[in-house]
């Protein structure tokens, strides 16, 4: 796990992996990113009481990618699982990973369903490569212009019915990343390009190219609780919009992608532009507005049965408490 500002979901994430078959879990290398200190002290405190959470401090942001892999070079188990840190793993998730990686042979990645809260498959747990084709095609959801013509060529595949078993597709979501160490390191692992977003876009393409199967496991559940940082927003949809340009630089520089590259590159700028306004402008209406713009506390669902997540702390001081 790298975090970052997680929020109180960061605790909730700890445990739900800890809680996992201890044979399964070696160890849980947790990087601090930068934290506030009272969240930072309570890491190291846990730390101290639970061997197999291993804290890396101190380093600063250094963005999502490097701090990935910096906890993939001191990991001393045989798989990864690069877990977001609001993310809760469903009870006996980990040995069902693992159960799967006994029969995927030498070199694979392996995903789950990647849920929202309320139990819905989140967007982008099942997808397809990110190509220009299938950008266009999401952006301007022209599968529902044509359906015949455009659906099977979406980005996101999470409305479509999900498979009977573990199956092999094209990309997953970098939320819950399940890969043999020594495919991490063969590939050269994570982009450092790529401060935040886009990068587990870019290594299933990486993979794909390599001939390296990506699968995706229906029947193991993760809950995904996004926008749980207290990161500027605009920054992180900025970030986002560098990783897309980077990508399709990196990746698509033919000629015949060349002319895309304008329309891709006025579209990638404006979304930015888009939402980077309605935050502005969302945050205007707050400081003018408060009683307006704030609605009441909901309560968050918390770890158990079903791996929901109820957390009612709404800031890290109650939540340590």
């Amino acid at each position: 796990m790298v975090s970052y500002w997680t929020g109180p979901v960061l605790f909730a994430a700890i445990e739900a992996v800890l809680a996992q078959n201890q044979e399964g879990v070696v160890e849980l290398i947790m990087v601090d990113n930068g934290n506030p200190p009272a969240v930072t002290k309570e890491l190291a405190r846990r730390a101290k009481t639970e061997p197999r959470l291993r804290l890396v401090s101190g380093h600063g942001n250094i963005g999502f990618t490097r701090g990935c892999n910096i906890g993939a070079r001191r990991a001393v188990g045989r798989y990864l699982l690069l877990l977001n840190p609001d993310c809760c793993l469903g009870p006996g998730a980990i040995p069902a990973l693992l159960a799967e990686a006994s029969v995927l042979g030498d070199h694979w990645m392996l995903g789950c369903r990647v849920v929202n809260p309320d139990g819905s498959e989140q967007r982008g747990s099942r997808r397809a490569l990110l190509t220009p084709y299938t950008a266009l095609v999401e952006a301007f959801r022209l599968d529902m212009l044509a359906p015949r013509l455009f659906r099977r060529h979406r980005l996101n595949h999470h409305d479509d019915p999900p498979p009977n078993g573990t199956a092999r597709i094209p990309a997953i979501s970098g939320a819950c990343m399940m890969l043999p160490a020594a495919t991490f390191h063969a590939m050269g692992g994570l982009d450092e390009g790529y401060f935040l977003h886009v990068d587990d876009l870019d290594l299933c393409l990486r993979l794909d190219r390599a001939g390296i199967p990506v699968y995706y496991a229906p029947h193991v559940e993760v809950v995904h609780h996004v926008s749980s940082s207290r990161a500027n927003p605009v920054s992180v949809e900025w970030h986002k919009t560098r990783g897309f340009l980077r990508y399709f630089w990196t990746h698509f520089r033919g000629p015949l992608w060349f002319l895309l590259w304008g329309p891709l590159s006025i579209g990638v700028l404006a979304r930015f532009g888009i939402k980077a306004m309605r935050l502005l402008l969302h945050s205007v209406w707050q400081q003018l507005f408060p009683s307006q713009a704030t609605p009441p506390p909901r309560a968050r669902p918390k770890y158990g049965e079903h791996g929901r997540t109820r957390l009612q702390a709404t800031d890290y001081d109650s939540t340590l408490k």
